[in-house]
């Protein structure tokens, strides 16, 4: 396994799969690299690819408006994404361009260390946990698995496209914060 500073270099450098030569930015990751809870999304879209950061669009603040009315402070998660660059159009990532990058995943999951990881839509419900299943069968279901909560749930950006999912997502987001309280009081008492 890599350190953060050798990641982030190999991520710069990756021409692996076709992403790597239509990006403007690498986009790695934001927040707390010691944090106890991982969001994991699909892959950035236009202005996560201009900035060089996750979730920074209309489903970015659309998440970071939800992690505050459920008081989540930025100092406990990290977001990241299967994919590290905009796949053209904003299109799901192809099986290849999932499979060259899920090692850089895995690299961040084994430096933070989180307890929870919550995967925000299909594709990264698809890649941590099972290709065959249905984000609308199994969201909001705990699964554990090496010693990780793993908590599917609703991308922000389908949120945008139908909001009666939203109810859903913040039932499952709620269960979220209960977890990482219990976890946090565990670690002070």
């Amino acid at each position: 396994m890599l350190d953060w500073e050798k990641l982030i270099g190999e991520c710069s450098g990756c021409l692996k799969c076709g992403l790597g030569k239509t990006r403007k930015n690498i986009v790695v990751g934001r927040g707390n690299i010691n944090a106890p809870l991982l969001f994991v999304g699909e892959g950035p879209g236009e202005q996560e690819d201009n900035q060089g950061l996750p979730f920074v669009g209309p489903a970015g603040k659309l998440l970071d408006v939800l992690l505050d009315a459920l008081q989540i402070g930025k100092d406990q998660y990290y977001i990241a994404n299967v994919v590290k660059c905009r796949p053209p159009a904003n299109r799901v990532p192809l099986d290849e361009e999932a499979e060259k990058c899920l090692p850089y995943l895995r690299n961040q999951v084994y430096l933070i260390r989180p307890k929870i990881i919550v995967c925000l839509g299909a594709t990264a419900m698809k890649y941590i946990i099972d290709k065959e299943a249905r984000i609308t069968q199994i969201r909001g279901t705990w699964i554990e698995r090496k010693g990780y909560w793993i908590m599917p749930t609703f991308h922000p950006a389908a949120l945008l496209r139908d909001e009666s999912k939203k109810i859903l997502m913040w039932q499952d987001m709620k269960k979220v914060k209960q977890r990482l309280d219990e976890i946090c009081q565990n670690k002070i008492g």
